[in-house]
């Protein structure tokens, strides 16, 4: 099959410094290709390329006539005073549905992203429901192809798990992301954008953990390559001071060859030649067991409550994973943790001189300043751990070159931006860091190392992320705000999804039980069975049986050493157990709400 956009040989600069040089990319009907790199490698460039809002220095772009191309990029921007309403109604004057649908494809996709409050201005609303919004507004366009530019940033969980829905529809998409459940949940494909591979680009037909062992097999053959090549050099060199006369053909052929050879491994070296941030946050030596208290804390904004009667205790080396949807007050409880904000009923009791350090999500940096000035605003050095490091040294450990040194601020991508908050953080000592997204916009590189540092780190951690990969490794324990005013800690993120399903199914229950007075007449003249229900009512229990056993099945699977430390055939196995638990949860419910249809038939009999 042909693809539908085809780009060939593309490279791109910026000044300088190149991005990508003679990259070709494909995107074929039905592709959902995920798209990695390092920070800087030119993901979004490629994404806006592939969009056509940005011209390749050089190379070919072809576009199947036709195409439909809707592109969502990092930030969400939209016109001063549009409602959410507006914005959809102005992307499906774009969309090619008729105009008799346009009307029930528009209530859909919005009911299915959860707006409730359609006359609700776009520019006010919440990072991830802004996302949630830019989202729709390109898919209501009924694309062909879907080009999302880091689109989990901002999301809350339930958000990325709406997002993975959607992804499974017909259309084409192209995802930049980092976020490595996302990825291995949604992707087909994974290409990595890196100068380390000879053609620019490794792309694995596959599930992301198929990419990471197909990686791992052409890294290491590229390593043998690279060695044979420096014994070769290595045997040519020492030919040719041996004083090799380049009078005979057969002498002048080897020279040459031996130029090629040197030439290839100079290549590969070049390519190679990689580097990692250096991450290490100071703790301080506090023996102190409890560091901050909370009891009975409420926290209202306005007329709404954000959480009640919250008591929790942050002691000695605890790693808490803060999760709830957007709204239900992550941030707000990170900033009372921190004592800028006080609550509306309840105690939060410090202990004497704690040092807490707070890493930001809005990444506010003074973007006139330089990146020198950002790094070390008092000299040209900087006191880690009592030791004087001079700024270009304190640079290289987060990537950063020389010659960027005296560039501004406001030109650093996203993830670099972060990369400058972590190096501002890690000079302050602390007793509990509270991190709000630091995730976003970090490349899976430089999220390892930081993984690595929160795990050596001996003070404590607060952590809001939606990184459920970091979240499931980093966390001891998992404080969860389920956006109804309530609290509940957990064990780790799968016990938290199962008592938020649990919540759901017992409230889907109440309202099938007590339905409103209103709606009951009406309601009591649909309860009866139909001909199709009825044959399925009859079935339903056998169905659920079978279900059980499958469950059971996929937990003894999860518990299989030969399964346990194989992480590909783990994350498979783990898959798999959800999937059986979901459908035996659909089940149960539609059990339910047959045997219900039934009593009630019976009933007005």
């Amino acid at each position: 099959m042909p693809p539908i956009l085809n780009v060939q040989g593309i490279s791109k600069a910026f000044g300088a410094n190149p991005l990508f040089q003679n990259v070709s990319f494909t995107v074929s009907e039905g592709d959902r290709i995920g798209l990695i790199g390092p920070n800087g490698s030119g993901k979004s460039t490629l994404l806006r390329i592939l969009a056509g809002t940005e011209v390749p220095d050089s190379g070919n772009v072809a576009v199947r006539k036709r195409l439909r191309l809707s592109y969502v990029a990092q930030d969400s921007k939209f016109r001063s005073g549009e409602s959410v309403r507006s914005v959809v109604e102005r992307a499906l004057q774009n969309s090619s549905a008729p105009e008799s649908e346009r009307g029930a494809y528009f209530a859909e996709t919005l009911g299915r992203a959860g707006f409730e409050d359609l006359e609700a201005e776009a520019g006010a609303l919440s990072g991830g429901w802004q996302k949630r919004l830019a989202i729709v507004e390109a898919l209501v366009q009924a694309p062909d192809v879907l080009l999302l530019d880091e689109p989990t940033n901002h999301l809350d969980l339930a958000g990325i798990e709406w997002l993975e829905s959607l992804l499974e529809a017909r259309f084409a998409c192209v995802v930049v992301s980092h976020d490595r459940y996302f990825l291995e949940n949604v992707a087909t494909e994974t290409a990595e954008l890196s100068r380390v591979y000879p053609d620019g680009l490794l792309r694995v037909r596959g599930k992301y953990s198929t990419f990471l062992e197909k990686k791992e097999e052409f890294l290491h053959a590229q390593g043998k390559r690279q060695e044979a090549l420096e014994n070769l050099v290595h045997s040519e060199i020492e030919w040719l001071r041996r004083g090799a006369k380049a009078r005979t053909r057969k002498s002048k052929a080897r020279i040459d060859k031996a130029g090629e050879l040197m030439s290839e491994l100079a290549d590969l070296n070049a390519r190679t030649r990689s580097t990692t941030a250096q991450i290490d946050f100071s703790a301080t030596d506090r023996k102190t067991k409890r560091l901050i208290e909370l009891e009975s804390v409420s926290c209202q904004l306005g007329d709404r409550t954000l959480f009640e009667r919250l008591s929790f205790i942050v002691s000695a080396g605890m790693r808490v994973g803060l999760v709830g949807p957007n709204g239900s007050g992550k941030t707000t409880l990170l900033r009372l943790l921190r004592g800028e904000l006080a609550p509306s009923d309840g105690e939060i009791r410090r202990a004497d001189w704690l040092r807490i350090v707070y890493f930001d999500q809005s990444r506010k940096l003074d973007e006139n300043v330089t990146l020198r000035r950002a790094l070390a605003p008092e000299g040209d050095s900087v006191i880690y751990q009592d030791r004087v490091i001079h700024v270009a040294s304190w640079a290289a450990r987060f990537l950063f070159t020389g010659e960027q040194l005296n560039q501004p601020v406001e030109r650093l991508s996203g993830g670099e931006r972060a990369r400058v908050l972590i190096a501002q953080l890690m000079l302050q000592p602390a007793d509990v860091l509270l991190l709000d997204e630091p995730t976003n916009d970090l490349d899976i590189p430089t999220l390892e190392i930081l993984e690595e540092s929160l795990l050596e780190f001996r003070g404590s951690l607060v952590l809001v992320t939606h990184d459920r990969y970091m979240l499931d490794r980093v966390s001891t324990i998992v404080l969860g705000l389920d956006g109804q005013s309530g609290a509940e800690s957990f064990a780790d993120y799968a016990q938290w999804e199962l008592w938020q399903d649990e919540c759901k199914g017992a409230k889907n229950v109440t309202e099938r039980v007590q339905p409103d007075a209103s709606s009951r007449p009406e309601t009591q003249a649909k309860k009866k069975l139909s001909y199709l229900e009825a044959r399925e009512y009859a079935g339903i229990e056998q169905r659920i049986a079978e279900a059980e056993q499958l469950l059971q099945s996929r937990r003894a699977e999860m518990e299989n050493p030969a399964i346990v430390s194989d992480g590909p055939r783990l994350l498979a196995a783990h898959a798999e157990l959800e999937a059986a638990q979901k459908n035996l949860d659909a089940l149960y419910a539609r059990w339910a709400e047959l045997e219900e249809k039934a009593e009630s038939a019976a009933r007005s009999t």
